[in-house]
């Protein structure tokens, strides 16, 4: 495996839609979603109508990608979301959230790290007896990840799509048989009305909910990020986005409703709160209903691929930071030798710069004995929601203003849909904002828990670092006089 530099451009032609649709579902994760956040939103969200949030966040990311892919017409760069905010609102914007999105894609790996590392410390030591240390099993993730990200970006594909469809298999497997084992206890209207999806108001219930469903789609948006190695990339991006937003939010959906129905709609709330013992051990709830529904045999696949559903999240992430990180260094506003690629086209500088960051935290959490889970993981992935939340919305605003001085577009994929999700982001990142301290179990006292804006010095610390790093990357803008050339150039023109 070669490290030498080759040139400032990623290897064009190496991925088709299939190939971005496996880094994008990896990167959500669904398999952790499901086991992870849907008995909490159903717990201490909107009850049986957790569902329906999720279905009602998927047909908002899709609105959003309206107006997204109509701006991969114009513009293929490895910078994706900031190089749109650069076209659409100026180099200054588009650097800050250029940094708001690596502070996203960093502690999201991060997050992965610790549940990575601390599900594995549980799981080895339970079902052989070997017992190690959460960070060294993160480690070994960290080698393995680290090795594959140097490599060309098709043979991290291969893996991920493996292990992808298996994890996809599983869910569909598990949620077909609970829905057809109680084919005459689907109660729609209890998961789907509007009355019930918004029980509570957004301050409340629904907002929890919602908030919860938000920071399952991560990584979604990262499709753009593969346009420079993509065949066709003026085609694939658009086609990769609309098929990865749409497996997630039919699985997220078909899932969470098997989730439901098996359960009892009427009595939901209560059972996930017992099987799940008050929400401590989420992943029981689908556990339980795989192994009354399927079988002992599907719950122990379904634990291992936990495990690689994370590992691939690892991979996905990995790759989508490092490609921030070398198209920053390609066009001057970070060092330059971050902007060159090694023999295989893959971003070296991007990967080292990465790992090394995602090494000294995880150096850092052992040495302070924090918990991987309870405190990296709830911590790290609570920032990401925040920050590609945000991202997202400077997207809405940098596409309507592009195409208001760059008319030819139709109406609706320029202005309507934007403009529409960009009410609509806007009151997902209050929500989010406002539910951090659910999010990040950073709450002053239990009892505040589900009490809005309540935090911790520390939560209002967090909650507030990616608009910290967005005003910092626009002030570096402002400063940094480096050739900003390819910050926002369509590199395939």
């Amino acid at each position: 495996m070669s490290m030498e530099k080759s040139d400032n451009s990623l290897r064009k032609n190496r991925l088709g839609v299939l190939g971005i649709v496996f880094f994008v579902v990896a990167a959500s994760a669904p398999l952790v979603g499901m086991t992870g956040a849907v008995p909490i939103a159903i717990l201490a969200g909107n009850g049986a109508a957790a569902p329906g949030a999720y279905l009602l966040v998927g047909l908002t990311l899709i609105l959003f990608s309206v107006g997204f892919t109509a701006m991969t017409s114009k513009v293929t760069n490895a910078g994706a979301f900031f190089a749109y905010v650069g076209r659409g609102l100026g180099k200054n914007a588009g650097i800050g959230s250029a940094l708001v999105s690596i502070v996203g894609y960093v502690t999201i790996q991060l997050a992965i790290y610790g549940f990575f590392g601390g599900l594995l410390q549980g799981q080895i030591e339970a079902e052989y007896g070997i017992a190690l240390p959460w960070y060294i099993w993160a480690a070994i993730a960290w080698v393995i990840v680290t090795a594959l990200s140097l490599l060309s970006v098709d043979i991290g594909a291969k893996v991920l799509g493996i292990l992808m469809a298996l994890e996809v298999l599983s869910l569909l497997v598990a949620g077909i048989a609970i829905l057809g084992n109680h084919a005459g206890e689907m109660n729609f209207a209890a998961s789907f009305s509007p009355e019930n999806i918004f029980v509570g108001g957004f301050s409340g219930g629904a907002g929890i909910a919602i908030a919860f469903a938000l920071a399952s789609y991560i990584g979604f948006e990262a499709t753009a990020i593969y346009g420079e190695e993509s065949i066709e990339p003026k085609r694939a991006v658009p086609r990769a986005t609309y098929w990865a937003i749409g497996t997630i939010t039919v699985l997220f959906t078909i899932v969470s409703f098997a989730m439901v129905t098996g359960l009892g709609s009427a009595d939901v709330v209560n059972q996930v709160a017992t099987i799940s013992v008050g929400g401590s051990n989420p992943a029981l709830v689908l556990f339980t209903l795989v192994e009354t529904n399927v079988g002992h045999w599907l719950v122990v696949i379904m634990e291992w691929l936990v495990v690689s559903s994370l590992f691939a999240g690892l991979l996905a992430f990995q790759n989508a930071n490092a490609r921030y990180v070398f198209a920053l260094g390609r066009s001057g506003v970070l060092p330059k030798s971050l902007g060159n690629t090694n023999k295989s086209g893959a971003p070296q500088g991007g990967v080292i710069v990465t790992s090394v960051l995602a090494a000294i935290v995880i150096i850092l959490f052992a040495v302070q004995n924090l918990d991987p889970i309870m405190n990296l993981f709830f911590w790290m992935s609570a920032i990401t929601a925040i920050a590609i939340m945000l991202v997202e919305f400077l997207v809405s605003l940098a596409v309507i203003r592009f195409f208001m001085q760059n008319p030819g577009t139709h109406w609706f994929k320029a202005l309507v849909a934007p403009g529409l999700s960009l009410v609509l982001l806007g009151i997902g990142e209050y929500l989010l904002m406002s539910r951090f301290n659910l999010l990040s179990g950073l709450a002053p006292s239990p009892e505040e828990g589900g009490t809005a804006w309540a935090m911790t010095t520390l939560g209002w610390t967090l909650v507030l670092l990616p608009f910290a790093a967005l005003f910092i990357g626009y002030i570096w803008g402002l400063v940094n006089k480096n050739d900003d050339s390819k910050m926002s150039a369509d590199i395939l023109s």
